[in-house]
């Protein structure tokens, strides 16, 4: 079977997404795949509420199912790692876009930014549980401006014993048909302005050591 590839996604990985919007990233994956059976795709909304309130969701979903993805609702990212479907498996790819903790406060309210940094640092230590020990890897794409970048994202998964290896810029245009959104709210259907973005990339120590024990001596 011939692997294919979008940005540092591919066919072969098995991949679990996680705080879905209306579906619309993890369809964009599946169809540069022709196939979306190495696919998990979550989402803390249940099924009812999604349709209600994203205009595209039913038909993402539906689509993502022909093409055999598996779809769960009600997933908490704070204990997916318990969850009876995902509790005895193993992730390549583990991707988190954009997470928000909600409306509560003004982004740049201390408050407000304690509310996200839980909410990733919840998901940092369950997708670390089901993350494959080999080649695993967390993606979390994350505004980089102020005042999102006092979220720490790098420092929110030292805590939780992870190591970064990389950050690269987010392009909303790599993934054709992803449409991001504001996900609470009147406004929740609408998208929010991405601007300065990355992708953070996380391995854990055990994967840190197999990677240095691979690299050739000099």
């Amino acid at each position: 079977m011939e692997e294919k590839m979008i940005m540092h996604y591919s066919s072969f990985h098995n991949i679990l997404l996680v705080g879905e919007g209306d579906f619309s990233f993890s369809l964009s994956l599946a169809r540069a795949f022709g196939s979306a059976v190495n696919m998990v795709a979550t989402s803390l909304d249940s099924r009812e509420s999604l349709v209600l309130k994203y205009g595209s969701a039913s038909s993402n979903l539906n689509e993502l199912e022909a093409l055999g993805c598996t779809i769960l609702h009600n997933v908490d990212v704070h204990n997916m790692s318990e969850h009876h479907y995902l509790n005895n498996k193993s992730f390549h790819r583990i991707i988190f876009n954009f997470p928000h903790a909600g409306f509560d406060y003004r982004e740049s309210n201390d408050f407000q930014i304690l509310l996200h940094r839980r909410l990733v640092s919840g998901f940092l230590k369950s997708a670390k549980c089901i993350l494959a020990p080999v080649e695993g890897e967390i993606h979390v794409s994350h505004k980089t401006s102020h005042p999102y970048s006092k979220w720490d994202i790098e420092g929110l998964a030292e805590n939780e014993e992870l190591v970064f290896i990389e950050e690269v810029d987010f392009q909303q245009s790599d993934y054709p048909g992803y449409s991001n959104k504001r996900g609470s709210g009147l406004q929740c259907d609408q998208s929010f302005p991405i601007g300065k973005s990355s992708t953070f990339k996380f391995i854990t120590f055990k994967s840190f050591g197999y990677i240095d024990f691979m690299l050739p001596f000099f």
